[in-house]
């Protein structure tokens, strides 16, 4: 199936128009990318195509900028986003170990971005499971989404939260983008569980090549416009700072 285009909003820093065509011009070599607009006062460019978002940021950031996403799809709320972290004890300062970005497109077409760092090298299984619990890792989160209803069906079809594998090199980094039949709302408050060649378990919730994090609703293009978290009183940059010394991408 073919991926329509899909709008994202990214906040990047821009002095000039010199900046604004810098970063266009290192865009614009991206596939699919079909439009680029930038707000100088707002600090924000708004692109359009069916590239991969973190192939949008590394874009950027082989300019010299960073970029913080600010909102994906369309503006009813059709953007979840996953944080993966492993429960070990013994990792526990440095948790994050993956991202996982989910836009709705079209009816029943779900994108996702999936991108890890600081893992094994290996093969690691994407799944979602049937309940949002990770109070104690992989191991509370319950079976695979749909793999029951999906083996009884006449013929028997794909389960819906078998999001597939993830290939991780010898640099501890892997990414794929790919794109599934599912709504973004059936996703919303279960937790997707990464592990490696494991795909039913069980867990141990001290397994530092298992990785588990909640799906939550993310900001739809526009329905993000904050610079200033009112809750710490940070600016976007001095969070996104805290947050990728803590293993954020």
């Amino acid at each position: 199936m073919t991926i329509p285009p899909f709008e994202t909003t990214f906040a990047v820093p821009l002095n000039c128009e010199a900046c604004v065509k810098d970063v266009q011009g290192s865009l614009y070599k991206l596939p699919g990318i079909s439009n680029v607009t930038a707000d100088l006062k707002s600090q924000l460019l708004s692109i359009t195509g069916t590239a991969a978002p973190s192939a949008i940021v590394s874009a950027i950031q082989d300019t010299g900028r960073d970029a913080i996403l600010r909102g994906s799809g369309s503006a009813d709320g059709a953007a979840a986003v996953c944080i993966l972290e492993t429960h070990a004890s013994a990792l526990k300062a440095n948790s994050v170990r993956g991202l996982i970005r989910m836009v709705q497109v079209a009816p029943a077409m779900t994108i996702l971005d999936m991108t890890f760092k600081g893992v094994k090298e290996g093969t690691y299984n994407v799944t979602v499971r049937e309940t949002g619990d990770i109070s104690r890792g992989a191991s509370s989160a319950g079976s695979v989404w749909d793999l029951l209803t999906a083996q009884q069906s006449s013929p028997p079809r794909p389960a819906k939260g078998i999001f597939g594998v993830i290939e991780v090199g010898k640099s501890g980094m892997g990414s794929v983008f790919l794109d599934k039949p599912i709504e973004v709302w059936e996703l919303i408050g279960r937790c997707i569980v990464v592990s490696r060649e494991k795909v039913e378990g069980p867990f141990e919730r001290e397994d530092e090549d298992t990785f588990v994090g909640v799906i939550a609703r993310s900001a739809g293009v526009w329905d993000n416009d904050k610079t200033v978290c009112s809750c710490s009183g940070k600016t976007v940059w001095e969070e996104r700072t805290e947050q990728t010394s803590k293993g954020m991408l």
